[in-house]
C-alpha cells in the first residue's frame, strides 16, 4: 500500500540542527526524527538510584557517569539517542557531529517504561550492541523488581544475558560494579 503522503527524511545533520535549537530531546535513526517522552517521578527515581550506586563504586577512578543529559550515537547503525545512564572510562570520545553525545559508553542503562518496554528491549538493545566500547547494558524493570544485564568482556566476545530480582544484586562484570535490585525498586516508591 501507498501513503498517499511522502515520508520525510532529515539527515544526521537536521537532527543536530533541531537538538541544538529544542529544548525537547529527540532520537535520530534511519532518517527519522522522534521526540523523546519525560519519564515519571518514578522512572527518574529509578535512574538516579542506579547512577548513585554506580558513581559511588567507580568514584575516583578513570570512569565517569552521565546522566541522561547525554547523548550516545552508535556510529555503526547511526543510532543518536539518551539512554537513562551511561559511564565512559578514560577520554571520552565525541561524536565529530554533535559534540554533546559520546561514541564510547562502556555501560548503558535504560530504565523501562509502558511506552518504551518492547524497543528498550528489542530494536534498541539491538543497536547498543553494535558499539565496540560498550561491555555492560543494564535494563531496569518499571514492573517489577528487576534488573537484567547484558554483557560481554571486550567487544569480540558475545553477549551473555544474567538477571537479579527481589532480594538479589546484579552484578556489572565491566567494572566490578553491584546494583542492589531492592534499592532500586524502593527508589520509586513514594515517601511515607
Amino acid at each position: 500500500m501507498t501513503s498517499a503522503f511522502p515520508l520525510h527524511r532529515y539527515t544526521y545533520q537536521d537532527y543536530v540542527s533541531l537538538e541544538a535549537e529544542s529544548t525537547t530531546r529527540h532520537e535520530f535513526l534511519a532518517g527519522e526524527i522522534v521526540a523523546m517522552a519525560g519519564g515519571t517521578p518514578e522512572h527518574a527515581a529509578m535512574a538516579a538510584e542506579v547512577i548513585g550506586q554506580l558513581r559511588d563504586q567507580i568514584r575516583g577512578g578513570s570512569c565517569r557517569v552521565f546522566t541522561s543529559d547525554l547523548g550516545v550515537r552508535v556510529m555503526a547503525t547511526g543510532l543518536a539517542t539518551y539512554p537513562d545512564a551511561s559511564v565512559v572510562c578514560g577520554p571520552t570520545e565525541r561524536d565529530p557531529e554533535k559534540r554533546t553525545s559520546v561514541t564510547n559508553p562502556r555501560i548503558i542503562v535504560e530504565v523501562t517504561s509502558d511506552s518504551t518496554e518492547d524497543y528498550d528491549r528489542g530494536e534498541k538493545l539491538t543497536h547498543y550492541k553494535q558499539v565496540p566500547s560498550l561491555e555492560a547494558i543494564v535494563v531496569v524493570s518499571h514492573r517489577a523488581a528487576q534488573i537484567e544485564v547484558w554483557s560481554r568482556p571486550n567487544s569480540s566476545s558475545l553477549w551473555t544475558r544474567t538477571s537479579a530480582g527481589a532480594g538479589e544484586i546484579a552484578e556489572l562484570s565491566a567494572l566490578s560494579c553491584r546494583l542492589d535490585v531492592d534499592a532500586v525498586w524502593r527508589a520509586a516508591a513514594e515517601p511515607a
